[in-house]
């Protein structure tokens, strides 16, 4: 993986909740620096902070490296997190039910308690073995808006972060028109591993994104073919409900999920998932059983 810029950290250590900016240095602390004015990294984008942290970092000694810390989801707290199914070419065919592409994109709801962080097990329930991965590009609102303007949604990102959106299939068939139940068990999904300053179009327009489990690639692609590309997306958002800072994303995986092969091959304790994205990172999750 290629070098990336100084990036915000949300994490535990030593027995609390912390976030600051990590580089390839290491990891400095801002907590203590910024506490009064920020509770987590959610009031710091809210407060349109992101510059003075960065800023805050530079020469600093890191205070911690990676392996000192539990990486944390990096908005703990969203008031909404909204996932975009059926985003890239032939996903609409990999259901196989003889249904057209839709003229708008298929959305849903995830709750922040069905997301563990970047380097933590991903949870297997007893109720069902068939968890699934989804390897997608995330973007965090930075700026409120309604009704956005298609070519104003890009002053509306504040960060990206990446998203192993990941499902229990067969709860996804509980009921004729929602896919809630399979969507939020705990801690079947992961986000992370930081939030990546967005300045640019060009980090989001047409990057790669792979997906591998134990190191097989299962999923790549490039955000440049997806049917509804990022500005479509705030933008249609935007239209029915109002976008505030915080507010987190996730934007479509493309095909080769697990549920996709035939038969299907779904995660298991002991297997490592790695979602990749060019300018953001690799988010990385092992699996375990519900204890």
């Amino acid at each position: 993986m290629t070098s990336l810029p100084p990036r915000l950290i949300a994490f535990h250590t030593k027995g609390a909740d912390r976030y600051g900016v990590i580089s390839d240095a290491g990891i400095v602390d801002l907590t203590e620096d910024f506490r009064a004015s920020y509770k987590g990294l959610k009031e710091v984008i809210e407060a349109g902070a992101i510059p003075k942290l960065l800023e805050a970092a530079e020469g600093r000694t890191p205070d911690f490296t990676e392996e000192e810390v539990t990486f944390l989801i990096p908005v703990a707290n969203p008031e909404k997190l909204i996932c975009v199914g059926v985003n890239f070419p032939d996903r609409n065919a990999e259901y196989k039910d003889g249904s057209k592409e839709a003229g708008r994109p298929s959305l849903f709801i995830r709750f922040p308690r069905s997301f563990t962080g970047h380097g933590q097990n991903l949870v297997r329930p007893p109720e069902s073995e068939q968890l699934d991965y989804e390897g997608e590009v995330t973007i965090v609102i930075g700026k409120p808006g309604r009704r956005i303007p298609r070519e104003e949604a890009y002053d509306h990102i504040a960060a990206l972060t990446l998203c192993n959106e990941g499902t229990i299939r067969d709860w996804v068939r509980h009921a004729k028109f929602n896919v809630t139940q399979g969507k939020n068990w705990d801690n079947t999904g992961a986000i992370g591993p930081w939030l990546v300053p967005f300045n640019d179009a060009a980090q989001l327009d047409d990057i790669a994104l792979e997906t591998r489990v134990n190191g097989e690639v299962r999923q790549q692609d490039r955000t440049g073919r997806m049917m509804y590309d990022f500005r479509y997306i705030v933008s249609y958002v935007s239209t029915f409900t109002t976008l505030v800072p915080g507010d987190v994303i996730v934007c479509g995986t493309p095909t080769g999920a697990g549920a996709r092969f035939d038969p299907p091959i779904w995660l298991k304790p002991g297997d490592v998932i790695e979602v990749e994205a060019e300018g953001i990172g690799i988010l990385r999750n092992g699996v375990e059983d519900e204890a």
